[in-house]
């Protein structure tokens, strides 16, 4: 069986391994259009700052391990430009020689990945305007930071806006953040991204909020910036504004796409058409809270969507059973993390709900070192299923996140989760988890819905 996977990061290298353990007589061809294969992208940010100590770091496995210990036709720089799903030929080109080539499958993945999005301003082409998505990206914004830099921008105010704007700060540089809403952070509530501007401004970065550049200026490299709000003197941009799914060359070969490029997968990540699959970035991923397919270009997602499909590709079946959307980052001196639906997303999918805020401590407040901690729980307001949650906070968020994962992976409610059997000793916990301090409070609030009808 010849086996092609278009992509040679994490769903496309998850993918080849399961192909090359589940089918001994697998011929496995990879096209990667970069130099650089498995590596940890969301370690970037921490590689720029020095918290990770080099790029090389990052590389989790080398194109010379896919070649030589696993004896894969691993290449690089060979960027797809045209698929045949008839003739099952993927072509395109050598970005280093120009050559071009044509290469048949029996069975093709598609883990391209996304791209991160540039709006069209003048002067973006300028030195010291960059993204961070691969390792030359991370590289090139190193390189600049060798030569000195004092003011950074960073576009975007979402997850990758975050870390890079913290990261920048572990740097001393004076840091600003520009957020085209009202709100940073949006896939949280306003009273929650409340807090993380409030951690911003403890650090010193500026927040500016409503505010989208307009033209970046200067010589060869950036200078300055234009804002709708004025202008700013700047060393250096960093783009945090999204990112695209690399699937322009999928355009007229039938293989189903949702409006914002990402391909449609079923169970077993295999498109609409027969013998291609897809996985990752590139793929929507079924959310089981929302019951209807999202994208959210997460490594965890890209992992285990490319793991089964090689698993499925090479004829062991195993379905993906969706996502909860959980996330968690580090902004400074506390932790951030969600999953599944917040109020916003809740009114969005018009679902019955309501939720609760408690404020308490990631251990027991008499024992020594006690953090605060934020917990919002969002829940049917019919049933108590409970729907999502968010925590904030400086010790003790993502273990807890984790548990509320777990619960919305197993369609708890909150009720059942006051109940749960959790951990407790003062350095870890108080007798009642933070989370149960909110499921008890959701009770209650339930307890009064149904008294008021």
């Amino acid at each position: 069986m010849k086996y092609v996977v278009v992509g040679g990061d994490a769903a496309g290298m998850s993918a080849a391994m399961q192909l090359l353990k589940h089918d001994r007589e697998a011929e496995i061809t990879i096209l990667e259009k970069g130099a650089y294969y498995s590596y940890a992208q969301c370690g970037m940010p921490y590689a720029i700052s020095g918290v990770v100590a080099s790029t090389d770091d990052l590389v989790v496995r080398s194109v010379d391990t896919f070649r030589g210990k696993y004896g894969m036709d691993a290449r690089v720089y060979h960027h797809v430009e045209k698929l045949d799903t008839k003739a099952k030929v993927v072509s395109g080109r050598n970005t280093e020689t120009g050559e071009e080539f044509h290469i048949t499958y029996d069975k093709l993945l598609i883990a391209t990945g996304a791209s991160p999005f540039v709006p069209e301003w003048e002067g973006r082409e300028l030195a010291g305007v960059h993204t961070v998505k691969t390792i030359p990206d991370t590289e090139a914004i190193i390189a600049n930071i060798e030569e000195g830099i004092e003011d950074v921008t960073v576009v975007g105010g979402g997850y990758i806006g975050l870390e890079m704007a913290e990261n920048f700060r572990l740097l001393k540089n004076r840091v600003r953040l520009l957020v085209r809403s009202r709100q940073v952070a949006k896939m949280f509530d306003q009273e929650m991204a409340d807090l993380i501007v409030e951690e911003a401004e403890r650090h010193d970065i500026d927040i500016l909020f409503e505010t989208e550049i307009e033209a970046i200026y200067g010589d060869k490299s950036v200078s300055s910036i234009q804002t709708n709000k004025g202008s700013y003197d700047t060393d250096l941009v960093v783009v945090a504004t999204g990112v695209q799914p690399n699937t322009a060359f999928l355009q007229g070969t039938g293989v189903k796409l949702a409006k914002n490029g990402a391909v449609h997968v079923n169970e077993f990540l295999e498109t609409n058409v027969r013998n291609v699959y897809a996985a990752g970035d590139c793929a929507l991923q079924y959310h089981r809270v929302k019951k209807a397919f999202d994208y959210i270009p997460l490594g965890t997602h890209a992992n285990k969507q490319g793991r089964l499909a090689g698993m499925n590709m090479a004829g062991k079946h195993r379905a993906f059973k969706g996502v909860t959307g959980t996330s968690v980052i580090q902004f400074m001196d506390v932790t951030l993390a969600k999953t599944g639906l917040s109020d916003r997303d809740a009114e969005k999918l018009d679902v019955l709900h309501a939720s609760v805020t408690v404020t308490s401590r990631h251990h027991a407040a008499y024992y020594p070192g006690a953090k605060k901690i934020w917990v919002k729980l969002t829940f049917r307001s019919d049933n108590g299923a409970l729907l999502g949650g968010q925590i904030i906070g400086e010790a003790g968020v993502d273990k807890r996140i984790d548990v509320l994962a777990t619960a919305l992976f197993n369609k708890m409610t909150v009720e059942e989760l006051e109940d749960l059997d959790l951990s407790y000793a003062p350095p870890y916990n108080s007798t009642w988890d933070p989370i149960q301090q909110a499921a008890r409070k959701a009770v209650g609030k339930l307890e009064e819905l149904a008294e008021s009808e």
